[in-house]
This record gives structure tokens, sequence and C-alpha cells, in this order.
């Protein structure tokens, strides 16, 4: 059984994802609702801000993420992925171009970090400190990741992703839960949050914050 799978994205009245301020210290105390046990990213979250990850390791408790400005298991066995100080990070880094794990797992606010390969991703430097998980030929079979993951006792799956990661999600109906961040901004230009996916929801509550933030969630497929 695959775990519960939810999303929060931060967007504008317009539906982008990018091109306003969002208040990140809010935008995570919201996502500890959830307490996942894996916080899925994309490599590309990890690359954009990997020039910050230096200083930002030594902020004890920080974290990064969308926010902020058949099956092999390698590098040993990972074991039960259930949270014990934090939520396990897993990476979606198909083509092996992320190289800061360990700022990432010095950050202090993860209790681990997962590389989430594939079988054709790039001969990369031996790393034995990260564990890796290797599914899909050419990219990461996000499907058999996240059955996998339940096997060994995740229960939550946080995408903290508010670009291709979160849409190949929603593409492949692997989101359960859906929380949006109303920002009263329109953006005028932008990829959309969502792609292209059409998706049937039902709303689960909506809270408004004094300056004209909503925050809407909402079951998926419900």
């Amino acid at each position: 059984m695959r775990p519960h799978v939810v999303a929060q994205v931060a967007v504008s009245v317009d539906g982008v994802g990018v091109g306003f301020e969002v208040d990140v210290a809010r935008f995570y105390a919201l996502a500890t609702l959830w307490q996942e046990d894996v916080t899925l990213m994309g490599a590309d979250t990890v690359l954009a801000q990997e020039r910050s990850l230096a200083g930002v390791a030594r902020q004890e408790g920080s974290p990064v993420g969308a926010a902020s400005p058949g099956v092999r298991e390698e590098g040993g066995a990972y074991g039960r992925c259930v949270r014990a100080e934090g939520p396990l990070l897993a990476v979606v880094d198909g083509r092996g171009r992320v190289r800061s794990w360990g700022a990432l797992r010095e950050l202090g606010y993860w209790s681990g970090v997962l590389a989430l390969y594939a079988d054709q991703t790039p001969a990369r430097p031996p790393d034995a400190s990260t564990r890796e998980l290797i599914t899909g030929y050419d990219q990461v079979d996000l499907t058999e990741v996240l059955e996998v993951l339940g096997r060994r006792g995740v229960r939550t799956v946080r995408v903290d992703s508010a670009g291709a990661l979160l849409r190949a999600c929603l593409e492949l109906g692997l989101v359960d839960e859906l929380a949006l961040l109303v920002h009263p901004v329109i953006v005028g230009s932008g990829q959309r949050w969502c792609g292209g996916t059409q998706l049937e929801l039902r709303h689960v509550g909506t809270e408004a914050f004094a300056d004209g933030v909503l925050w809407m969630r909402y079951c998926v497929g419900a």
C-alpha cells in the first residue's frame, strides 16, 4: 500500500508558482500539519539553492524547499523510513546532478537523505554516507518509489515542489491531498503550477490570513 501523498503549493491568483513574495516561515509552519515521514523533493529545487546551502546548514532546523528563496537498493540497506527526529528527505535526481548531500544532511531538519536514481543515471562520485534507491530505466519511477517507501513503513509523503516533480505526480495520479496558499497577486505570465492536468477536488477547508493569503485545502479525486 503506497503512502498518503500531500502537496502544499504557494500560487498566485492566476495559478503561477513563482514571481511573488512568499512568507516562507508561514509556509513551512503550515506544512508541519501533516508530520510527513518523507519529504519528496526534485533536484531542481535543491540545485536552485546549492549556493546558500553551506550557510543555511549552520542554521539548525532551517528547511530548504520549493518555497525558499526492478528495484535495487544501493549504498547499504536504508531500513524503515519512518521519522524519528524529523522526516527523511528523498531527492529525485535522475540525471545525477546533486552534489550537496552532505550539506542537506547537516541542515538539521531532516533525519537523513535518500537519493532517488534511475538505471541510466550518469555515474556519480562514490558517497557511502548517502543512501540510494534505483527505480525505472531512463527516469525515476515515482510510482515504484512510493510503493517501496510504503513497504518500508512510510505513511505520509509531502511533495515539496511547485514545478516539474509536482506536475509529474499529478499526471500519474499520485497526489491524494492538496493545500494551496493563494496569494493576492496576478503574475501575468509563467507556467501554471498544475500544468495541463485536470483534477477533481473536494473542498476540505479554507483559512484567510490578514495579508489576503488564502490557505485552501482539498482532497484529490474524492
